[in-house]
């Protein structure tokens, strides 16, 4: 199935007492929750028999196909615009009233907030039980015509005049299900549970393909309507931000999502660029003007795919920072003159710049010179190893004609702020184990 290596988060979510926290709480002092990157012990999904070259080699897979489903290619009709769930970061979360756990991959390219749900008439396995509507009294079905089922792209009615979604993929996964409305609860870094009433939802009954057993939906991130960092938009303003721990990480293997004041990124070294709005507005568009490896500054084309003035989607999913081909074959060219190594294959065949793996080979500073924010990206992750003797560039050409993707390796270790009050982003160096 699809998946970019979704920055899916792992919110560890608790089902205490929830009379001591409430939204003006949130909205007043923001609040953070731990992520989980899917390859880490904490993770469901964790193979322990696996090697690191592995993981990374089971990322790049995904970050692949999410790549080609992203942008809509080899898609079989699809109702709407949603990626699959074999993300990077996992989350847990509780919905319903008493709270009901649930763990699902955390999007931030696409929107809508699923689970499977009883009755599950044609479901894949799932390893938790499947959420039971009727057992929370908070959740209420959404009727065809309301405003929530028209941001769907099209939805469709069932016989009790139900708002019903479904969504496929380019691999012939789906879901399908009701939309409805139910109580969201995050757990916060406080300590205290966060309960957020009426966050619309989908509620799936029919889901198969390719989903892993560990997980049991999707928690959409994106800029959408149905998005959760839409709905919460009044408790937290607009504003959410992240700080990635490099993978290679042995030290700490969770990182942090913020929300509202605590997403808040200022102060010396932070620097602020545009979200350019684009079509679907589930993407976070931004305007890369050129890319410096070492003092040589390579200017990005301005070949757009989706918005009239972005030129690349910013994703903490995707593993890889896929860029043009031609403009790949430019940067290669600058990283091979500074690093001096001698080339080699990628024994898995997804990375085309590699090297040997040498304690001489030099690591160039690379610098993103986004419109307005140059961002210096960390040497631990220009390069990485895939396998014992081999070590590869953490960048890769797109398919021709489509756009490009700023990854999440590229991401580690800045803390990012999204504000999308402002329609800003902005970028601050920082040792994300420490944050």
């Amino acid at each position: 199935m699809a998946s970019f290596n979704t920055f899916a988060l792992l919110f560890t979510l608790s089902t205490l007492c929830l009379s001591n926290f409430n939204l003006v709480d949130a909205e007043r002092s923001g609040f953070s929750i731990q992520l989980y990157h899917r390859e880490s012990p904490e993770s469901p999904f964790y193979d322990p028999n696996a090697t690191p070259s592995q993981h990374l080699a089971d990322a790049f897979r995904r970050s692949n196909d999410r790549f080609l489903h992203f942008f809509g290619r080899n898609t079989a009709s699809p109702r709407s615009r949603l990626i699959s769930n074999g993300g990077e970061y996992l989350t847990k979360i509780s919905i319903g009233t008493p709270p009901f756990e649930i763990t699902a991959i955390a999007d931030t390219g696409s929107d809508l907030i699923w689970t499977q749900c009883k009755p599950c008439t044609d479901c894949y396995k799932q390893d938790d039980p499947f959420f039971n509507p009727g057992s929370s009294t908070t959740y209420r079905d959404i009727p065809c015509g309301s405003t929530a089922c028209n941001y769907l792209e099209d939805p469709f009615c069932s016989s009790r005049q139900v708002c019903q979604y479904e969504y496929r993929y380019g691999d012939q996964s789906y879901t399908r299900g009701d939309i409805a409305s139910d109580t969201v609860t995050l757990s916060s870094t406080s300590g205290r549970p966060v309960p957020f009433p009426k966050i619309t939802i989908g509620c799936g009954h029919k889901n198969n393909g390719t989903f892993d057993k560990k997980g049991s939906g999707i928690i959409g991130l994106g800029g959408g309507e149905l998005s959760l960092i839409y709905q919460l938009d009044k408790a937290i303003d607009g504003k959410f931000a992240y700080c990635l721990v490099p993978l290679t990480s042995k030290t700490k293997n969770s990182s942090t999502l913020s929300f509202g004041a605590d997403a808040i990124v200022s102060g010396k070294g932070a620097s602020t660029t545009p979200l350019i709005a684009g079509d679907p507005n589930t993407f976070y568009y931004l305007n890369l003007e050129s890319i410096s490896v070492g003092s040589k500054k390579l200017p990005f084309p301005s070949s757009t795919s989706g918005s009239s003035d972005g030129n690349i989607v910013i994703d903490s999913g995707t593993t890889l920072t896929l860029v043009p081909g031609d403009f790949f074959s430019e940067l290669a060219s600058a990283v091979d003159e500074i690093a001096g190594g001698t080339k080699a294959d990628d024994p898995q065949g997804f990375l085309d710049l590699c090297y040997e793996a040498d304690p001489n080979l030099k690591v160039p500073t690379i610098t993103a010179h986004f419109q307005g924010a140059d961002v210096k990206l960390d040497q631990s992750t220009i390069f990485i190893q895939v396998s014992e003797g081999v070590v590869c560039l953490a960048f890769n050409p797109a398919p021709s004609g489509i756009g490009a993707i700023f990854g999440n390796l590229a991401q580690a270790n800045l803390l990012i702020g999204y504000d999308l009050k402002e329609r800003t982003l902005s970028f601050k160096q920082l040792d994300c184990t420490q944050y």
